[in-house]
């Protein structure tokens, strides 16, 4: 078993009955999926279920989990993903997948937020590792990007994987992805980015995340927000 299968097990293991839980994205978030859907074909885990994205709302749907619709739900147990950067204070980057605008709301309508990594995902700033994406309206795109050079921000629009065309995410948006000057504070730059007109959402994650669950040594270690 791999780092991620193993964490993305152990916290398929916390899920309790009776409770709707928000599917992440992406091959932690598929071993998650996996093991609560052997959970309750095997253990009789009573569950629904509601998805940050389509591929994860595919991938539950053919394991048989009960998948809510987005636009049914106001409220959640406890929402399940991971991401690209974790600080010691809990401040998340994600968006690489760029479901940003699902996967914000998800985090703010769970009653807890665990978020599965293994330790090469922990930083000492948010945008160590990667550039921070930044969904904005398409036709506000060049005034959003000057604004962000202003900040200091350096970045261009994301691109499809083959460069023949540009990144939109789920919810309609261009998405810039920025870099900004090294160890400039996480809770600075949240409050530039919300504050800035023309950006739908951004990967900065703070205050959102409850719980850290991260593999060491072959093992699960929780971190607790204060």
């Amino acid at each position: 078993m791999n780092d991620k299968e193993r964490v993305a097990h152990y916290a398929a293991q916390k899920i309790k009955d009776g409770m709707l839980v928000g599917l992440g994205t992406g091959s932690t978030a598929n071993y998650f999926i996996e093991e609560l859907a052997r959970r309750r074909s095997e253990d009789g885990l009573c569950v629904r279920v509601v998805s940050s994205s389509v591929v994860s709302a595919v991938k539950a749907q053919s394991l048989q989990l009960p998948l809510l619709g987005f636009e049914s739900i106001n409220h959640i147990d406890v929402y399940v993903d991971g991401a690209d950067e974790v600080t010691p204070d809990l401040t998340l980057l994600k968006g690489r997948g760029f479901d940003l605008v699902r996967e914000k709301l998800l985090a703010r309508a769970a009653d807890e937020f665990w978020v599965l990594i293994d330790s090469s995902k922990r930083v000492d700033y948010i945008g160590a590792n990667y550039a921070i994406p930044i969904e904005v309206m398409p036709f506000a795109w060049q005034m959003v990007k000057h604004t962000l050079e202003l900040l200091g921000g350096r970045g261009n629009l994301r691109q499809t994987t083959h460069k023949d065309g540009l990144v939109v995410s789920s919810y309609g948006s261009l998405v810039l992805d920025m870099t900004f000057e090294s160890g400039l504070d996480s809770q600075v730059l949240n409050n530039l980015l919300n504050n800035t007109p023309g950006v739908v959402e951004h990967g900065i994650f703070h205050n959102l995340a409850t719980a850290v669950l991260c593999t060491v040594d072959d093992d699960v270690v929780e971190q607790l927000a204060n």
